[in-house]
């Protein structure tokens, strides 16, 4: 697996060979990816939807392939597939897109505190702007939803829940179809941050019955800048444009404009062509493997990893302890060191992780985390036991430093 990785042979400069655990922020790119971009600069590109020409056919056809390829991952229509920059993009691209036409003053947004910044901030400042109430769900001290306060908090005032389906902070893996069908019973919209999930394990959208999913590219071996927005057939109608201009219209005149239809009428201006071809090379990749592979993987390198530093001196974990309700991320912190000074540490052995607060600071303030942050270990399907043998012994090594 690692060989189809370039960058996993990259030697620092101190001589040791880089063991990648930083996939929660974004993963490496396959050669398979790599090439397919590159051809696609070498011997396509042009312009999508504009030009008649074989270059522009050909560009044409390639991107409209990505759309089925996306949408078939997800169990979606391709009319229901929105290429965007990101998951943040998408999110916002509803907040102002369908919540500045629907939320009224004194109607509800429900989140999870443990959301990630790009699933609670747009909802935050949509409440503000549209004089609503904005909620947030609390929840137990292993980082799980509580489902008794979540059934509370959903009333007939209700707009919009939104709620990830993996989590970025500490990889809880939420019961969003039981959550969906509590938002449903009452009116509301279901939105689901998918940035985590749709990367390792299987996603289907009409399994799950969001209303929203997003998600982006970067997190599941496809290039930055390549996201998704699924919007369900029933409520794409009710998406306003976020951004206007050029390949988004119907017809313009002095007087007034129309717009194209759906998925078109949300992607003005040129698209990232490549990001989107790059992606689905990704989907093929993992396809082959099989996303319910990539999430058993996950999980055996995340059970290793406890098994290595669970009862270790000084050394915290986070999470659920049912690695049933999780996939691969490994939050911790070790007693008197900050979390930077410990990724410093490992980064000198090779070893590459987050430290911070990983933007989703509500959780970190609601547990009480010693530094508001924690070190970060996320694995993906090119990371391995001896992998965490590494882990282990730098962090060994950082005790012994500080």
């Amino acid at each position: 697996m690692k060989k189809d990785f370039p960058i996993l042979s990259t030697v620092l400069p101190n001589g040791k060979k880089i063991i990648y655990l930083d996939n929660a922020a974004t993963t490496q790119k396959p050669l398979s990816v790599i090439e397919r971009i590159s051809n696609f600069y070498k011997f396509q590109n042009a312009n999508v939807a504009r030009s008649s020409h074989y270059l522009g056919e050909q560009t044409t056809i390639a991107y409209n392939g990505a759309r089925k390829t996306v949408a078939d991952f997800i169990n979606a229509s391709e009319d229901e597939i929105i290429f965007t920059s990101g998951t943040t993009e998408s999110i916002n691209m509803i907040a102002y897109g369908w919540g500045d036409a629907n939320i009224s003053e004194g109607d509800e947004i429900v989140v999870m505190t443990s959301e990630h910044h790009s699933d609670f901030v747009p909802w935050q400042q949509l409440a503000i702007r549209k004089k609503g109430k904005f909620k947030v769900t609390p929840l137990n001290a292993d980082g799980t939803i509580n489902m008794n306060e979540f059934k509370k908090s959903v009333t007939s005032k209700t707009k919009i829940v939104a709620c990830a389906k993996m989590t970025n902070s500490f990889g809880v893996i939420n019961p969003v179809e039981e959550i969906g069908k509590i938002t449903h019973d009452k009116g509301a919209v279901f939105v689901v941050d998918g940035a985590q999930s749709v990367p390792s394990m299987p996603t289907d959208v009409k399994e799950m019955d969001a209303d929203f999913l997003s998600f982006s590219g970067h997190k599941m071996l496809a290039p930055m800048g390549i996201g998704v927005l699924y919007a369900k057939k029933s409520i794409i109608k009710e998406l306003e444009p976020f951004l206007t201009g050029g390949g988004m219209i119907d017809e313009v005149k002095t007087e007034f404009t129309t717009f194209a239809c759906a998925p078109d009428r949300y992607e003005a201006g040129t698209p990232n062509v490549e990001g989107a071809i790059g992606l689905a090379s990704a989907i093929e990749y993992l396809e082959e493997i099989g996303m319910a592979n990539v999430l058993e993987h996950e999980r055996e390198i995340l059970e290793y990893a406890y098994s290595k530093l669970a009862g270790v001196e000084r050394v915290i974990l986070y999470g659920p302890k049912n690695f049933e309700k999780r996939g691969g991320i490994l939050s911790f912190n070790i007693k008197g060191i900050h979390p930077h000074d410990v990724a410093a540490v490992l980064n000198s052995n090779g070893v590459a992780i987050r430290s911070g607060h990983h933007c989703a600071q509500p959780i970190l303030r609601f547990l009480n985390i010693d530094f508001m942050a924690t070190a970060r270990a996320s694995f993906y399907i090119y990371n391995d036991k001896s992998d965490i043998d590494v882990l282990a012994d730098a962090i060994e090594e950082a005790k012994r430093r500080f």
